[in-house]
């Protein structure tokens, strides 16, 4: 059973950035498709970014694009993501998960961790 953590969450300033890892144990997620959700208060779990098992796919929200870079490091069983110049609107719970192949839906993935809070001040 894949276990999946998420760490690097903060309280950071409009601006600034922050950068998120998902740690993976339990099994290797090298042949996985892993993805970033995030979810704020009152709303739906919303894609973010994913990227393939050798990251020769990659994918971003619009919303994200430009200043989010997902990353993978399979040797290390992590998956990264960089976040650059937050805006107040991307605050929120940040989850990773790993599936099959990448999806903007998160029913699709397999495993998915307990999250990490970002807040991002104006």
């Amino acid at each position: 059973q894949v276990q999946l953590v998420e760490s690097g969450g903060g309280l950071v300033q409009a601006g600034d950035s922050l950068g998120l890892s998902c740690a993976a144990s339990g099994g290797t997620v090298d042949h996985y498709a892993m993805a970033w959700f995030r979810q704020a208060p009152g709303k739906d779990r919303e894609f973010v970014a994913a990227i393939s098992w050798d990251a020769g796919n990659i994918y971003y929200a619009d919303s994200v694009k430009g200043r989010f870079t997902i990353s993978r490091d399979n040797a290390k069983n992590t998956v990264y993501l960089q976040m650059n110049n937050l805006k107040p609107e991307d605050t929120g719970v940040y989850y990773c998960a790993a599936g099959r192949r990448p999806h903007r839906s998160p029913d699709t993935y397999l495993y998915s961790g307990q999250g990490t809070q970002v807040t991002v001040s104006s």
